[in-house]
Order: structure tokens, then sequence, then C-alpha cells
């Protein structure tokens, strides 16, 4: 029974000590979106649908939860949030060619089409992220709509 309470005494410790350790957050500047926003208007609708359910994870400024204070949980939405942004970054959305924002576009209306986006870790603690057939039908309307813009841009040479 001792070591029991040594091994438990040990984990304790080490869980405090852990709380003085945190990633970096991800806390940019929202202004970053107003080209996305500008490129692309999407409806009021469909603006409230993305600030629920993907700008958390898909550009630089994110809404923490209060459970990101606690290490290590801090450390596995921090890669959630990096892995998110490699995948798609609205916050870089001016950077990108209208080629990739056209396959960027057609990969986000199949994730959301196939309930694959958002990640269901994100919707069991965000109840407002769990899109009806109706939000999904508006944000793909919405996606297509954007695509045929950029299939009828002039293409650079």
């Amino acid at each position: 029974m001792k070591i029991l309470k040594k091994i438990g005494l040990v984990l304790l410790l080490a869980f405090v000590i852990a709380q003085f350790f945190s990633p970096e957050k991800n806390e940019g500047n929202t202004e970053d979106l107003t080209a996305f926003l500008a490129e692309t208007k999407p409806s009021a609708e469909v603006k409230t649908i993305l600030e629920n359910t993907c700008f958390d994870c898909h550009t630089s400024n994110t809404n923490y939860p209060w459970y990101n204070a606690i290490t290590p949980v801090n450390f596995w939405l921090a890669e959630h949030i990096e892995d998110g942004r490699k995948h798609l970054d609205f916050s870089k959305w001016s950077d990108y060619s209208i080629k990739k924002k056209d396959h960027k576009f057609d990969e986000l209306a199949e994730e959301v089409e196939e309930k694959k986006m958002p990640l269901p870790s994100y919707t069991y603690t965000h109840g407002d992220a769990n899109l009806t057939d109706a939000q999904i039908k508006a944000v793909v309307d919405w996606v297509k709509e954007v695509r045929l813009g950029y299939a009828l841009a002039p293409q650079p040479q």
C-alpha cells in the first residue's frame, strides 16, 4: 500500500508542476479575416456558422475554453489548432492562389457534407458547432457560389 501512495504522490506532484508549462496560444489579430470575408462574402448565417465551427481552429485567433488552462489538455488543443491551420488558414487567405482557394473550398464542402468537420471532439464541448442539415446546405451552397467565381476569374498565365 505504501508504494501506491508514493506513486500517487509523485503523479500528483508531476501534474502540479506541469501546470506551470503551457504551449503558445493562438492569439492573433481578428482583422486577419478581413480579406477572406471581403472576398467570399458569406451571408450573416454562414458567417455565424463559420465563427461557431471553423474560426477557432482555422484562423490566427482562437477563443479558448476554460479547460485550456489545464496541462496536458492545453497541449492537445494546441496540436489540434496547429493541425487545423496547416490544412486551412482563413487568416492567410490572401496568400493563397485562386487555384488553392478553389481547392480549399472544395475540401471544405466535402468535409462539411460528410460531417467530418467540425471534429466530434470540438462539438462535444461546443454545442452550437453541431451543424443541422439546413446549416450544412447553407455552407455548401455558399462554397459552390464562391467556387463559381473562382472558376470565372482570370487565371495567371
